[in-house]
């Protein structure tokens, strides 16, 4: 689920919060913030289950709108939306949602549930909220996540995401920052992630009492959602899934509008209602299937992706054992050598004997 906020000064003014650059003030972005600033908001959070998801939509509902309990599975089983107004009095539209991508499940499930996410949302999403935990590292499943998220919404969905790190707490006891933790802690997978969203990051801190600590953190949200909604000219994001539910939803308006014009009597309009239903559950069902084609095939380019990586890693660590081998073996054949050389017994070299002097002849009588 995900909430955003937009604050302003008795002058009309953004509010920036303290830790964005100056030279952000006078952005164009910035500057056309209040021409592309829609009157409804709708925000999806998604993240591994027990990163805080629903907490951090409470915190910034600023109500206890979505259960959250200490438990080792999703509290949120299916998605659910809860609606809410801003300070500046345009309505919000909050999304949370269970573990999206906990294959184990299976394709089936996760499909039906990301067609009810997108049902919720069939108006488009203004900003997609990740959430990551600094209790935890980023891991493999997360990654993965991104990936899928790409290939079953297209790669420009990036453009409306927005990295929130939970467990600020944990990082004040430590007394580190986020800065802090992120360069000790930013494997290439979150750094690829980091530079997709452009360094759209916050750290919140779902535990805090503070009033001036609340209202900070949902400043520093909000600009970057704000941001967001600025930089895709304030359109929401969507594709074909949110189309084809956008069509049946018009149909059935239409549909409606034309009932009511007819006086239709109470059966005749329960009967209606009934069809419209039946439609509409017809084409919710029909955009589940398209997301599991477009699942299937995105997880099997991962995998593919992932074999030949693996490939390539053992070939790799097949080519470092094999040098490794032959250099072990070089090794072993000079210390040989050396060995051979150091008990090889000592020559002695002997100077050569002198010659025996020389006979004289004695004179004998004649």
């Amino acid at each position: 689920m995900c909430v955003f906020t937009w604050t302003f000064v008795q002058t009309s003014c953004l509010k920036v919060p303290k830790t964005y650059n100056k030279k952000d003030l006078v952005s164009p972005v910035l500057c056309t913030m209040a021409l592309s600033n829609p009157n409804e908001i709708t925000l999806v959070l998604v993240g591994r289950t027990g990163n805080g998801k629903s907490a951090t939509g409470n915190s910034i509902l600023q109500r206890k709108a979505l259960e959250t309990k200490l438990a080792s599975g999703s509290v949120t089983k299916t998605a659910k939306l809860e609606k809410g107004v801003l300070k500046d009095g345009r309505a919000v539209n909050v999304i949370d949602t269970p573990g999206l991508f906990d294959f184990s499940l299976g394709n089936e499930s996760v499909s039906k549930e990301i067609a009810n996410c997108v049902n919720l949302a069939k108006d488009g999403i203004h900003a997609v909220l990740f959430e990551l935990s600094v209790r935890n590292r980023f891991t493999e499943e997360e990654g993965n996540a991104i990936q899928v998220l790409r290939g079953l919404f297209g790669h420009n969905i990036t453009d409306y995401m927005i990295i929130v790190f939970t467990g600020g707490d944990a990082l004040d006891k430590e007394d580190m920052t986020l800065k802090d933790y992120l360069d000790s802690n930013c494997p290439p997978p979150l750094q690829e992630l980091r530079s997709l969203c452009k360094d759209r990051i916050v750290l919140f801190n779902n535990k805090t009492r503070k009033e001036n600590k609340k209202t900070g953190q949902i400043n520093e949200i909000s600009f970057l959602v704000n941001k967001v909604i600025a930089e895709n000219g304030g359109k929401p994001y969507t594709n074909e899934l949110f189309l084809k539910l956008q069509e049946e939803t018009m149909r059935q308006r239409k549909q409606k509008e034309e009932a009511d014009f007819k006086a239709l009597t109470t059966k005749e309009i329960s009967r209606l209602n009934g069809q419209m239903k039946k439609k509409y559950d017809e084409q919710v069902d029909r955009v589940s299937g398209m997301i599991e084609s477009k699942l299937n095939v995105t997880i099997r380019d991962l995998e593919n992706k992932l074999a030949a990586e693996q490939l390539a890693h053992s070939k790799t660590k097949r080519d470092a054992e094999s040098a490794q081998t032959r250099s072990d073996k070089e090794i072993h054949k000079l210390k040989e050598e050396l060995e051979r050389v150091h008990h090889r017994p000592p020559i002695i070299l002997k100077c050569p004997s002198p010659p025996p002097p020389p006979r004289t002849k004695t004179c004998g009588r004649n």
